[in-house]
């Protein structure tokens, strides 16, 4: 969930967009499915919106990034998909009395959606190891493996305003000493 094990070995994009850029791109909440809970009364936002920020995540072997083949997709997700709303979070983290400051940082959490290629995380994706992902050299993953290059990257797109990219971030698998 939000603000959980980000406190650790965490890599953040290069950039900062602010809110002011991401309004052209704001989407109205989406109601909340049947059964889910709905928010304490403290965490109901009016009008609240999300901006709809496009996530893509690649994974790269070592043997692929040997041979020049492009990274595989192996997940497109939407900040729409999120529970809880920035706002909401920002409330829910400070409501208990934790000042907040310019420049603090706040993480999400996983980013899923309904359909499959949404699915926000390995374990997710890959349905706990039982449904491998094909990678572009041909090999098959359920779990990242050592030499595997992960890269993270978000952007803004909407019709009449321009792209926003939010940079990447890349991580390579080493093994353990």
């Amino acid at each position: 969930g939000p603000f959980n094990a980000k406190n650790f070995a965490s890599t953040i994009s290069p950039w900062i967009v602010t809110l002011d850029a991401l309004a052209p791109y704001a989407t109205p909440v989406a109601a909340r499915a049947e059964g889910d809970p709905r928010p304490l009364p403290y965490l109901r936002v009016p009008n609240d919106s999300l901006a709809e920020i496009t996530l893509e995540v690649f994974i790269a072997s070592a043997s692929m990034r040997e041979k020049g083949i492009e990274p595989t997709l192996v997940c497109r997700s939407s900040a729409v998909n999120l529970f809880w709303t920035p706002a909401q979070m920002l409330v829910h983290h400070s409501v208990t009395g934790c000042n907040m400051r310019p420049g603090d940082l706040l993480g999400t959490g996983t980013i899923s959606g309904r359909d499959k290629e949404s699915r926000g995380c390995l374990l997710e994706r890959t349905w706990r190891g039982s449904e491998p992902i094909s990678l572009g050299d041909g090999s098959q993953r359920t779990f990242l493996e050592d030499g595997d290059e992960v890269t993270m990257r978000a952007f803004c797109e909407r019709a009449g305003h321009p792209r926003i990219g939010f940079g990447e971030c890349r991580g390579t698998i080493l093994p353990a000493r």
